[in-house]
């Protein structure tokens, strides 16, 4: 009886621990990928040649197994392969289309990608698209993103700054605004808060000092933090102006971080590389970043 009652209780807890709500890393690569497009220089020569080096744009997973569901984060320019990927991962027990979508600004790399649900590709019923309100009325209000609307492919569901959607009596969403060149739209950060996990998704970001909140704070608020790694250092941009594409550098947010503890420089993962940072590709680069305690987002890695 004793035995019995042992694995009941062991097959309890495992059915607990796989049930419990969890990120996955679709794609880490900023707006154009990798390798990126007209690059023929060292950095992305890799991947041209090499196609397990390739990289999909910034992109997660929130999946439920509970209610086996999940949402999608960001709408790339390479959803058609996440999708699939996303299917592929979890052997087909979810649906293929999202639960709904969070996006958060109106940069290519995190939008265009609903193109993909018009009638011309795949027709979907309106999937809701969670954003700000500019980006909401950006939307409604040009081609082809309208027909989306129209034709309700979409629902369009505007989120409030500094509010929290939730999804489920476990899930819930805080959204909040980033600084960052909002030509269309402003720019949003996302807090995904689970039963037993917090996680912080910060793509895009001009520089941490110009955020109202603390970084530093935030980061020690959860249990991992998705934040901008664009590019490592200055030293990379060669034809263009910092100013026009200002970034924390990951040097920058290193320095930032090097007086905290281990357990907090330790939730910290590095997202949404520029096909010039070499953090992609250098061993020697990655291991000296870990070794510090940091993480680099992996695609297909699973946060739980």
């Amino acid at each position: 009886m004793k035995k019995l009652f042992g694995s009941l209780l062991l097959c309890f807890v495992f059915s607990l621990y796989q049930a419990q709500t969890y990120v996955q890393i679709l794609g880490i690569a900023q707006d154009g990928g990798y390798p990126h497009l007209g690059c023929e220089n060292k950095c992305c020569n890799l991947a041209w040649k090499n196609d397990s080096l390739k990289q999909y744009a910034v992109s997660l997973a929130l999946v439920d197994p509970a209610s086996k569901k999940w949402w999608l984060f960001e709408a790339t320019p390479d959803i058609k392969y996440q999708l699939q990927y996303f299917k592929d991962l979890t052997k087909g027990e979810y649906s293929y289309l999202p639960a709904g979508i969070f996006i958060t600004h109106a940069h290519i790399g995190h939008y265009t990608g609903l193109m993909q649900l018009g009638r011309e590709v795949f027709n979907t019923k309106e999937i809701p698209v969670y954003v700000l309100t500019k980006l909401k009325t950006f939307l409604e209000s040009n081609g082809p993103w309208s027909q989306l609307v129209s034709q309700k492919n979409i629902i369009v569901h505007r989120l409030n700054t500094d509010s929290i959607l939730k999804l489920s009596s476990d899930i819930k969403i805080e959204t909040f605004t980033v600084p960052h060149r909002d030509e269309f739209s402003e720019t949003a950060g996302f807090k995904i808060m689970t039963g037993t996990k917090k996680y912080l998704f910060i793509p895009d970001i001009d520089k941490w000092e110009k955020w109202n909140r603390n970084i530093i704070k935030e980061v020690r608020s959860v249990d991992f933090a998705l934040i901008d790694a664009t590019f490592n250092e200055i030293t990379e941009l060669k034809n263009r102006k910092v100013s026009e594409v200002p970034h924390p550098f990951v040097s920058e947010t290193i320095s930032l971080f090097e007086k905290e503890d281990l357990s907090t420089r330790s939730k910290i993962v590095f997202i949404h590389f520029n096909h010039t940072n070499p953090i992609m590709w250098d061993k020697e680069i990655q291991n000296k970043i870990k070794t510090l305690g940091f993480k680099i987002a992996e695609r297909g890695k699973k946060l739980d």
